[in-house]
């Protein structure tokens, strides 16, 4: 079978989108997917780590947006002889005769299109919507994700498939730190209240003042909110890190240094920054949504949303309360044993190839 990849995501920076297809694309590297031929698209050379040698990838340029994505993917889509389309990042191509298969992760702008702009909320709305009434299957990450894409965009349940995603191990050997260093990582969106988490650092940094916080992602907050101004407001330049952007080694060195992780998000599709906190052996502590305990179960602290006060205590009890950690990460094991890169790779293969083959 000729699959063909929406590989955008991992050109340039790589974050959420891209790390999900690049840990697929790892396993389709080896013999689980020996059978198949795939073929890679992206505007420009693609810059994570992957062996490209087990995939044609075609540069197909003219920018990385939703003109690329309908105009110029579409028009290499129609000439690469394929049999199916996987596209990872939410929409796909929609005047293509081909098959396809979109991973559909949240429907944020649908829940709360107040976070986003007029024409940018109207934009995501209508071509997911679109994806989803023309895609052969979609694959969620969570339940919560797939009972949302059956309610809101009326796909039948039988073609909404849960997939859940591998998690990188990054500290087999970590050592536990000593300095209480507390770490954000994913992109930064109102809904994840990263004032509130300066906020809580601040305070907490009366009554230690070692506390530091690392904050990893980019500002695409709308309405926009001045993080800058935030950290300087509270008297917080001293101890809070912002790195715009990080490398895997980076991240990785991140998650090593850190005693805490603070992921203060009101929605999500699946939060999979926090199962890498427990991963690399840092407790998680998580704004009280379904999602998040359907993701991290008894494995992370849990808080009301807004509520400033339980913030900074459970902040402060990952932090230095050692029966809290020990409890929180003797329960791990059990929550990440779901989360499997080979088993993602063969259950989203095995969508994709019923999907081809159905015609």
């Amino acid at each position: 079978m000729r699959i063909g990849i929406d590989a955008r995501e991992l050109a340039g920076h790589v974050t959420g989108v891209g790390r999900f297809l690049a840990g697929l694309l790892r396993e389709w590297s080896t013999d689980v997917a020996a059978a198949h031929e795939f073929v890679l698209y992206a505007p420009e050379p693609i810059a994570a780590g992957i062996d490209v040698r087990h995939f044609q990838t075609i540069v197909v340029p003219g920018g990385a947006g939703t003109w690329w994505e309908q105009v110029h993917l579409a028009d290499a889509v129609r000439h690469g002889r394929l049999d199916v389309l996987f596209a990872p990042g939410y929409t796909a191509p929609l005047r293509v005769a081909v098959p396809t298969v979109a991973a559909i992760y949240d429907l944020s702008y649908f829940a709360h299109p107040e976070w986003f702009g007029l024409r940018e909320g109207t934009r995501r709305r209508w071509i997911t919507q679109q994806t989803a009434a023309r895609a052969r299957a979609v694959i969620t990450l969570s339940a919560f994700a797939r009972r949302e894409v059956i309610e809101r965009l009326s796909v039948p349940d039988h073609r909404v498939h849960l997939v859940l995603p591998g998690i990188d191990r990054r500290a087999a050997d970590r050592r536990e730190p000593t300095v209480p260093r507390v770490l954000f990582v994913g992109s930064i969106f109102n809904r994840r209240h990263v004032p509130d988490l300066i906020r809580a650092v601040a305070v907490l940094a009366e009554r230690h003042p070692a506390v530091s916080l690392d904050i990893v992602g980019d500002n695409r907050t709308f309405p926009y909110e001045d993080l800058d101004r935030v950290i300087d407001a509270f008297g917080a330049r001293s101890r809070v890190r912002w790195h715009r952007f990080a490398t895997d080694e980076t991240l990785g060195e991140l998650y090593g240094q850190a005693r805490a992780f603070a992921f203060l998000s009101e929605y999500e599709g699946l939060g999979m920054t926090p199962l890498e906190a427990l991963a690399a052996g840092v407790p998680p502590v998580l704004v009280d949504t379904a999602v998040a305990r359907e993701s991290c179960g008894s494995a992370a602290l849990y808080v009301p949303q807004g509520d400033h006060y339980a913030t900074e205590r459970a902040i402060e009890r990952a932090l230095f309360d050692n029966e809290v950690r020990s409890t929180i990460l003797g329960a791990a094991p059990a929550v990440l044993a779901r989360y499997d890169w080979p088993r993602a790779a063969r259950d989203t293969l095995a969508v994709i190839e019923a999907a081809g083959a159905s015609d």
